[in-house]
């Protein structure tokens, strides 16, 4: 096919300072020595770099807010100097190797450096932060470009390096890695110290190196799966995550083996700002998703997706971002198909356009950031994280896949194509050349497919996809009879309408509603009155029925709202809760109080964000 437009032309990765044509890592040796005293980690980082091209003399790396205090080029000290600061990338590290490299040839760079406490890529959490209050904790959370705080490196997703760790802790905690485990023994340099060695084999992104030192303990959930977190939440983690080696088989029979070897989960503390992260060998997930039945796992099945898309085929710049999401999603709600049924795949589709309509509300339909593939040259990909790449990229699939002849039909492409690009980093043109070739036999259908649209258009799609509504007739009746009730006929509701209805359901039922002009007061108060919702516990629910309490200007649901943005710090809940607080003129000064109380003790990734929403930067 022709060229996906000049707009998409190969262009070298905005966020980052490295220069990937000139040279590539190949593998990192880390030796870490995590300091929570002073919340430093001192450390080297030995890079095994491989010139691509003649007569390299010179290396520039990715840095932010790091301390660097020697560097070697095999054994041999070298100059070295840092850029200015600029606000997200950090600063360039440019190394001067005393020789000239040819192309092919591989130098050992050396780098001692310590990081800052204001590190973005670390979570310190004091004692009194963990649930069991004695010991502290830290956790880093290196996507998008994060890693940079953590290690100097070329901090882009287009290099693939593995890399073994040597980390260095408290002997009353344990150190976790995105790897497989490689031993631990005694600190012989301190009594009071333990080292944990940490290996990874399959070459991956940066943004995947992932570390978590903290009193943890782990329960076995299958052959190759464990589930750690503090004692307090192990058990039910390990209940809630039952069904984590049946979701990897699935996966498996979908997408081929699974490559990484082990495949543990871990719980964090609930400031955690994602639902989950897909840190290779160790998924990172929040404690919102322990619901206490299980109703939340998508979101597992979501993470071990990645596996295999993002993880083994991996965006080549965030610009295409949509590559690693889209497709997880869409593997996602395949393993949710065959798990359960076609029925509950097209349930969900639905609730991700919904999402979709919401996240492009927010944003403002003629936002840049709503194209499917937007232009990230000065914009931090923080700022541009929404549902968008995840939910506008799986209806393009889901499109794909009814003209292409249905879902075994187009899962033999994704399976090629993860196989194609497996190890490697991959754009959008690349990806869309292996569809045409892929269906040769149907370009007549691809090129109807308005491409330039889909991929750069800001807005709602070109295409509106049509689900199987039957498991969300249910959620809309019930949605339009509230909409619609009087206070006469507020008495016609009882406990029984939610009673047939499952956890996702009664979600959707509040999506709906949320989409509607805000409920009168007297519905609301008669709402809690039938369904106490107030009650629940399940973060997806309470998340959507305090944000329609809100917008009814329903003021006992302050101090609540203004709980929930305290007791967890995952993004998805709390940025939307607090732009609701604030449109809420009664609760905006205690909803800014209540942010400038807790941030010192927030993840620094959401209180930046936060910030924002409040308009207090």
């Amino acid at each position: 096919p022709g060229s996906v437009s000049g707009r998409m032309a190969e262009q070298s990765d905005s966020s980052s300072f490295t220069a990937t044509e000139h040279f590539t890592t190949r593998h990192l040796a880390l030796t870490l020595r995590v300091e929570f005293q002073s919340r430093r980690i001192a450390a080297s980082a030995a890079l095994t770099v491989e010139a691509l091209r003649d007569e390299l003399s010179e290396l520039t790396l990715d840095t932010r807010d790091l301390k660097i205090l020697k560097i070697t080029a095999n054994g041999q000290e070298v100059k070295f100097a840092l850029g200015n600061k600029h606000c997200f990338k950090g600063a360039a590290l440019t190394i001067s190797l005393p020789f000239k490299l040819l192309r092919g040839q591989h130098v050992v760079v050396e780098v001692s450096y310590e990081t800052s406490p204001e590190a973005s890529a670390l979570q310190w959490l004091t004692a009194e932060q963990t649930a069991g209050k004695k010991h502290p904790y830290l956790f880093s959370q290196c996507q998008a470009i994060h890693c940079r705080s953590m290690i100097p490196c070329q901090d882009t997703p287009s290099v693939k390096s593995t890399y073994y760790a040597r980390v260095s802790v408290p002997k009353e905690l344990v150190a976790l890695m995105s790897a497989n485990h490689d031993g631990e023994f005694a600190d012989d340099q301190d009594k009071s110290r333990k080292i944990f060695c940490f290996r990874q084999t399959v070459p991956m992104p940066c943004y995947l190196i992932a570390l978590v030192v903290g009193s943890l303990e782990s329960r076995v959930i299958g052959p190759r799966c464990r589930v750690w977190s503090e004692r307090e939440m192990v058990d039910a983690a390990a209940y809630e995550f039952e069904e984590t080696e049946t979701m990897l088989k699935k996966a498996e029979d979908l997408m081929g083996p699974y490559v990484w070897g082990q495949y543990d989960l871990l719980v964090l503390p609930p400031s955690f700002p994602y639902g989950g992260m897909e840190n290779p060998c160790l998924t990172f997930v929040t404690p919102t998703l322990l619901a206490g039945d299980r109703s939340l796992s998508n979101v597992i099945a979501h993470e071990i997706s990645h596996s295999w898309t993002g993880n083994l085929v991996t965006n080549k710049t965030w610009e295409h971002f949509w590559l690693n999401e889209g497709h997880t999603v869409y593997l996602e709600r395949m393993i949710g198909r065959s798990m359960f049924d076609e029925k509950h795949r097209q349930f969900a589709a639905i609730g991700g356009w919904k999402d979709l309509l919401e996240a492009i509300e927010t944003f403002g339909a003629t936002n840049p950031l709503t194209s499917l593939v937007p232009r990230l040259c000065d914009t931090d990909p923080d700022d541009a994280f929404s549902s968008v790449p995840y939910e506008k990229g799986f209806a393009l699939l889901y499109h794909l896949e009814e003209l292409l002849g249905g879902p075994d039909i187009f899962m033999g492409f994704v399976k090629a194509y993860i196989q194609i690009f497996a190890y490697s980093s991959v754009t959008t043109e690349d990806w869309k050349n292996c569809l045409y070739s892929y269906f040769s036999d149907k370009t007549e259908i691809l090129n109807k497919v308005d491409w330039d649209a889909w991929f750069h258009s800001p807005g709602m799609p070109p295409f509106t996809p049509h689900y199987d509504t039957s498991m969300n007739d249910a959620c809309v009746t019930l949605c339009k009879r509230w909409t619609i009730a009087t206070d006469v006929e507020l008495d016609c509701f009882t406990e029984s309408d939610l009673k047939e209805m499952t956890s996702m359901q009664k979600i959707e039922f509040l999506a709906l509603l949320l989409l509607e002009t805000p409920l009168r007061l007297n519905n609301v108060k008669r709402m809690q009155q039938v369904y106490k919702f107030n009650d629940v516990k399940n973060a997806e629910i309470k998340f959507r029925w305090l944000r329609l309490c809100l917008r009814a200007q329903w003021e006992k649901a302050i101090p609540l709202a203004l709980e929930m943005v305290t007791v967890q710090g995952r993004m998805k809940f709390t940025r939307p809760l607090y732009r609701d607080l604030y449109n809420f003129e009664k609760a905006r000064p205690q909803a800014i109080e209540t942010f400038q109380k807790n941030k010192p003790s927030m993840h620094p990734i959401t209180a930046a964000l936060v910030a924002k929403d409040l308009h207090l930067v």
